[in-house]
C-alpha cells in the first residue's frame, strides 16, 4: 500500500503567517474593518498629540525664550498692522495683560510676518494676559503637523502600520512637543514646510503615471527626441503656496523651495528616461523646468507679498518710508537690512549650535528653567525646565536611518537599480532643512532649528524600519525576527518619551532625576 503524500513541513512552516500578519489579515479580509481601521489609527496619533501638547499649555505663565519677540510682535500686529517697540518691563506688564508698554514706533524684526499673525490669533481669543493664548495656535499647529506626517508615511508606504508608528513617534518626540508648548516660529514653518512636501508626494502620484507613459509623449512614427510638456499640475501650485507660506514665517522655507525645485526637475527628468524620451535631460531642464518654475515659484511670492500686508497698508512699519515715501523700494530695502542682520549675526550665545553639531545633539536648547526649590514627590529641592532634548532614540535611530537610505539610494543609482521613489522624499527634505545651514558655520544658531528636520527624520527611521520587518517574500523567520525587532524600538521609544516628558512640559521634579536625563555635559 502506497503511503500517503505529505506536503513538505518545511515549505508548511515556510508559509505559516507570523502574529502580526494574522492581525493585518484579520482586518484586510473585512473591508469595513479595514474602513474602521483608516480612520481610528490617524484619529487615535492625533488625540495623542494633541493630548501631549495642548494640556498645560499655558505653563509656565511667563514669556520662555524668543517668545520675548514673537509673542509680543504678534500682539503688536494684530493691534497696530505692524510690529512695534516695547518699553523697558514689557514682559511682566504683558503677562499681567497689560499692554501699554507698546510704543507707536517700529521695532526692527527680522523675520517676516507670517507666523506671527498666526500666534496672535490666540492672544485676540484669550486677551494678552493668558499664556494659554500665546501658545494654543502652535499646540494646534504641532497636532496637525503629526497627522500630516501620518499622511504622508501613509503614501509613501501604503501601510497603515508604518504610518501609525510615523505618526506616533512625532506625537511623542520632545523637539515636536516642545516647539508645539512654545510661541516660536519653527513649529509653525514646520506644518508648511510638511504641507509642500505632501503636496509634491501628491504630485508626484497624480502626474508620474502620464510621464511615465511612452504614448503620452509620442508622436506618430518617429522616434520620441522630446517629450510632451505638462501642465496641469495642480499639487505643484498648492505646494509652491505651502513652501511660499514657510518662508513667510521664516527665511529658511526657501530652502526647501529651492529643494522641491529641484526635485521635482530630477523626477521629471528620471520618468522621461523611463518613457524613452531620447533627450530626456535636456528635455526636463530647459522645457518642462520652466514651466515647473512657473506652476511653483510664483504662487509662492504671492503668498509672501500677501504675509506683508499689514507693513504696506499702515505707515508706522519699519523702513516704510526709508526710499522717498516708495513702499515697494523700502520694502526692498528693508529686506536689504535683514539680510545684512542674518549674515551677520555672530553674537555669542550660551546655547548657540552650529550645524554640523546638530546631527550628534551636541547642545539642545534650555527654553526655560525654574520651579527650584520648589516642593516636589515629598523633597524641596527641586527644578523645572523646558528643553527642546528631542527623544534622543528617535534622534540618533533617525540620523542612522537617513545614513541607510543614502547609501541605498546611492548605490542604486551607481547600480542602475530600481530603487523605492519613497526613499527621495525624507533625503530631499533632510537636504532642504539642514545643508544650507552648514554654509554659516559662525552665525549664531540652535538646535532646536532641527524641528523642520525631525519630521524626515522620523520618516527615514519608519522606512528602515518597514526593511527590518521584512517583506512577505522573506523567509518566516526572518521576517518574525525584524517584526520582534521593530516591536522593541517602538516600545523603548514610548518609554524613553515617557521619561523625558516632565522636561519637555517644564513639571518641577528632583535635582536626581533632572541629572538622570543630561547624558552629556553639553547638554546641561
Amino acid at each position: 500500500m502506497t503511503a500517503p503524500l505529505l506536503p513538505d513541513m518545511d515549505v508548511v512552516l515556510e508559509h505559516r503567517p507570523t502574529a502580526w500578519e494574522r492581525i493585518r489579515d484579520w482586518w484586510e479580509l473585512d473591508p469595513g474593518r479595514r474602513r474602521i481601521l483608516c480612520w481610528l489609527a490617524p484619529t487615535l496619533v492625533t488625540l495623542l498629540a494633541a493630548l501631549l501638547r495642548i494640556v498645560g499649555v499655558g505653563h509656565p505663565h511667563t514669556l520662555v525664550f524668543d517668545e520675548t519677540y514673537y509673542v509680543k510682535d504678534a500682539w503688536s500686529l494684530w493691534a497696530q498692522g505692524y510690529e512695534g517697540a516695547w518699553r523697558s518691563n514689557a514682559n511682566d506688564l504683558f503677562a499681567k495683560g497689560d499692554t501699554s508698554a507698546l510704543e507707536t514706533a517700529a521695532a526692527f524684526v527680522v523675520h517676516p510676518p507670517l507666523g506671527k499673525w498666526l500666534i496672535g490669533l490666540g492672544i485676540v481669543l484669550f486677551g494678552p494676559g493668558s499664556s494659554f493664548g500665546w501658545r494654543i495656535v502652535t499646540a494646534l499647529v504641532g497636532t496637525l503637523s503629526v497627522l500630516v506626517v501620518y499622511v504622508i508615511a501613509k503614501q509613501l508606504s501604503g501601510s497603515i502600520a508604518v504610518a501609525t508608528i510615523a505618526g506616533l513617534f512625532m506625537a511623542v518626540d520632545g523637539l515636536g512637543i516642545v516647539l508645539s508648548r512654545v510661541g516660536l516660529l519653527d513649529g509653525i514653518l514646520t506644518l508648511f514646510v510638511l504641507l509642500g512636501v505632501l503636496f509634491l508626494v501628491l504630485d508626484r502620484k497624480r502626474s508620474m503615471p502620464a510621464l511615465e507613459d511612452p504614448a503620452f509623449h509620442a508622436r506618430g512614427d518617429a522616434p520620441t527626441l522630446w517629450g510632451r510638456v505638462l501642465w496641469r499640475r495642480p499639487w505643484v501650485l498648492a505646494a509652491g503656496a505651502a513652501l511660499g507660506a514657510a518662508s513667510s514665517v521664516k527665511w529658511s522655507g526657501a530652502y526647501l523651495l529651492a529643494a522641491a525645485g529641484l526635485y521635482l526637475v530630477v523626477t521629471d527628468a528620471l520618468a522621461r528616461r523611463r518613457a524613452g524620451v531620447a533627450l530626456w535631460p535636456s528635455d526636463a531642464a530647459f522645457r518642462q523646468g520652466p514651466v515647473t518654475f512657473l506652476l511653483l515659484v510664483p504662487v509662492a511670492a504671492v503668498v509672501y507679498v500677501a504675509s506683508w500686508t499689514g507693513w504696506f497698508v499702515t505707515a508706522g512699519g519699519y523702513d516704510r518710508r526709508s526710499v522717498d515715501g516708495n513702499a515697494l523700494a523700502s520694502w526692498l530695502h528693508y529686506h536689504q537690512d535683514i539680510l545684512a542682520f542674518h549674515v551677520g549675526l555672530t553674537a555669542s550665545h550660551p546655547y548657540a549650535s552650529p550645524a554640523w553639531q546638530w546631527p550628534f545633539l551636541v547642545r539642545p536648547t534650555s527654553m526655560w528653567v525654574g520651579g527650584q526649590n520648589q516642593p516636589c514627590f515629598g523633597t524641596t529641592g527641586c527644578i523645572g525646565e523646558i528643553t527642546s532634548i528631542p527623544n534622543p532614540l528617535i534622534w540618533y535611530l533617525g540620523v542612522a536611518a537617513a545614513v541607510y537610505l543614502l547609501v541605498r539610494f546611492v548605490r542604486g543609482l551607481a547600480r542602475r537599480s530600481p530603487m523605492p521613489w519613497s526613499y527621495a522624499i525624507p533625503l530631499v527634505g533632510l537636504a532642504g532643512a539642514y545643508l544650507p545651514w552648514l554654509a554659516f558655520p559662525e552665525r549664531t544658531i540652535f538646535q532646536f532649528y532641527t524641528v523642520v528636520m525631525a519630521p524626515f527624520l522620523i520618516l527615514a527611521l519608519v522606512l528602515a524600519l518597514r526593511d527590518i520587518a521584512g517583506r512577505p517574500a522573506d523567509a518566516r523567520t526572518r521576517r518574525q525576527s525584524g517584526q520582534r525587532t521593530v516591536v522593541v524600538i517602538v516600545v523603548m521609544i514610548v518609554l524613553v518619551s515617557a521619561f523625558y516628558l516632565p522636561l519637555w512640559i517644564g513639571l518641577p521634579v528632583p535635582w536626581w532625576f533632572w541629572n538622570l536625563h543630561n547624558w552629556s555635559p553639553s547638554w546641561i
